[in-house]
């Protein structure tokens, strides 16, 4: 039996071979604008010039990449086939309860504390950090609605402005703090979230994504062109960065500072890693508050309904509390974001909010594996960091980028890490955990 079941799941070399040279046919067609034709400058006239060996190297080197990468697949799929089938007793095992991926998170979380020590005096590296601990926020934030509640939501964008824009208003014009505003900027971004949620609960799929990408749009022109109320295209400027306990990150005066404080010779990457460890524990706080929420009846019901929303109507579960509530948690996180980005920058305007960076950050965490807490913070490194390290070779930045999300959705089509984490197990005694 476990022969069979083996050989139903080992591929042929002729499928192969048909699957490399699908791969091959793909990269020769994006290959061919971005590698194979070239605009040179000859006499003040641009003319196209050809590289044609390097295409072709480009083209065999997927095909034979495609090859190995199937090869050591269907190798390692043979050999957890049998290491299960070796295994007697009948056991449910969640990947994200692995307990590989448990010492992965906790290396992640003692290299993410180490980082600015390490680093200290380069800001680009911090800097970069901070950037991607922002998106790991956001894509917890849409986590819940899309990956636990099964909302699709293109317009989560939107939120995030709310956010950054609430603290801009508050502290520019009222004299606010950062950590004074930051549960108002929680609480306007949540009663958005409810006033999307609210006409689109009929909504489902497509529908839904259209309508919260025209949401996401609105907010955008609201904020170009109501010049009184948010600057118009030229935005908020002069925002107040956050403080440590009241003492600001500034050259030593009549005030105490953070330097004169603790008696340290004033630096200006103080306050850049401030920053980093400020968003990581918003992070971290952010993590820790989903994944209680999962545990709790509401977390149930979001994943409930993502399952099944008729058969959730049908025990008497409230689909219109359930999704309002998904939307408001979800618009919150998302609202807590854009108040540490607006701090961070001391400037936002309309271009930070596009339908780009929604995109990047559903990108995040569909690739990351829906649900999966872990999966959101290994996809914003790879979406963060691959353009970073694209800067060297700019020509082909855009093709790496490309490149990387076609080769995770093809080896992994249900993002990086695919599985999730059951809230309840049941085992052959009856019992539960």
């Amino acid at each position: 039996m476990a022969a069979l079941i083996l050989a139903h799941h080992q591929t042929s070399p002729a499928e192969r071979l048909k699957d490399a040279a699908a791969v091959a046919f793909i990269a020769l067609l994006l290959g061919i604008p971005m590698i194979g034709l070239l605009t040179v400058d000859q006499g003040g006239a641009l003319r196209i010039a050809t590289r044609w060996p390097a295409l072709f190297a480009f083209v065999a080197a997927c095909f034979v990449g495609r090859l190995v990468l199937r090869y050591a697949l269907d190798q390692w799929r043979a050999r957890q086939l049998a290491r299960d089938q070796a295994d007697t007793p009948a056991k449910e095992v969640s990947l994200a309860t692995n307990p590989l991926l448990n010492w992965i998170g906790w290396v992640a979380l003692g290299v993410s504390v180490a980082l600015p020590i390490v680093f200290a005096e380069n800001r680009y590296v911090v800097d970069t950090a901070t950037t991607v601990l922002i998106y790991v926020m956001l894509g917890w934030g849409l986590n819940v609605v899309v990956g636990l509640a099964g909302l699709l939501d293109l317009g989560y964008v939107a939120f995030y402005a709310v956010g950054a824009y609430t603290y801009g208003l508050l502290s520019t014009q009222f004299g606010w703090g950062f950590w004074s505003a930051l549960p108002v900027a929680g609480a306007i971004t949540a009663s958005f979230g409810v006033l999307l949620g609210w006409p689109t609960l009929r909504l489902r799929g497509d529908y839904l994504a259209i309508v919260t990408l025209g949401f996401g749009e609105i907010i955008r022109i609201i904020l170009v062109n109501w010049t009184e109320l948010s600057g118009g295209p030229n935005g908020i400027a002069s925002i107040p960065r956050p403080s440590f306990f009241g003492l600001p990150f500034k050259p030593p005066g009549d005030d105490p500072t953070f330097a004169s404080f603790f008696g340290l010779e004033y630096a200006t990457h103080q306050r850049i890693v401030f920053l980093y460890y400020l968003i990581l524990v918003l992070a971290l706080l952010t993590n820790l508050f989903v994944s209680r929420m999962r545990r709790l009846p509401i977390g149930r019901a979001w994943e409930a309904m993502r399952e099944d929303e008729i058969a959730c109507k049908a025990m008497g579960i409230n689909a219109r509390n359930v999704k309002l509530s998904a939307f408001a948690i979800g618009a919150m996180l998302g609202g807590f974001a854009g108040v540490f980005f607006a701090a961070r920058q001391g400037f936002i305007s309309p271009e930070s909010f596009t339908f780009s960076e929604s995109a990047i950050i559903l990108a995040i965490v569909v690739l990351g594996g829906m649900g999966s807490q872990l999966g959101v913070v290994l996809a914003s490194l790879v979406l963060v960091l691959l353009p970073e390290l694209g800067r060297d070779f700019a020509e082909y930045r855009m093709l790496l980028f490309g490149a990387a999300m076609i080769l995770i959705m093809i080896w992994k089509p249900g993002g990086i890490l695919s599985h999730r984490e059951p809230t309840l197990r049941y085992f052959a005694n009856g019992g539960r955990r």
